[in-house]
């Protein structure tokens, strides 16, 4: 994910997928609690209304519940419901390109893939 997120994406879509990565890698699971947006703001250098707009989205989307002054909180089924949302990103969007730059270097997508189990 965050390997082909272009550097250039905007703050709140770079905050969003660093969420989302820690989500699919098990590192928030349900139940768990987000880390504030003051916290997650000081820990990235960026404003808190950005961060504030990347767990917006992550509300929107059902990924998570906000606690009234509690805070905001991974809802079950998130990270399930967030893979199959990011696959289906990747194979209509990310997957052509990446086919596209392997066809035109004439890279063969066995030796990848036997160069990748190495």
């Amino acid at each position: 994910m965050t390997a082909l997120n272009s550097e250039d994406s905007p703050v709140y879509i770079r905050l969003r997928q660093h969420i989302a990565e820690a989500v699919l890698r098990g590192e928030f699971a349900a139940g768990d609690q987000l880390p504030s947006v003051r916290a997650l703001a000081a820990e990235h250098g960026a404003n808190p209304l950005t961060v504030a707009k990347a767990y917006q989205r992550f509300q929107d989307d059902g990924y998570v519940e906000v606690r009234r002054g509690v805070g905001m909180f991974v809802l079950p089924g998130a990270a399930e419901k967030l893979r199959m949302t990011e696959r289906a990103h990747f194979i209509a969007n990310i997957w052509p390109k990446v086919r596209a730059q392997i066809d035109l270097l004439g890279l063969d997508p066995s030796e990848l893939l036997e160069d990748m189990a190495l």
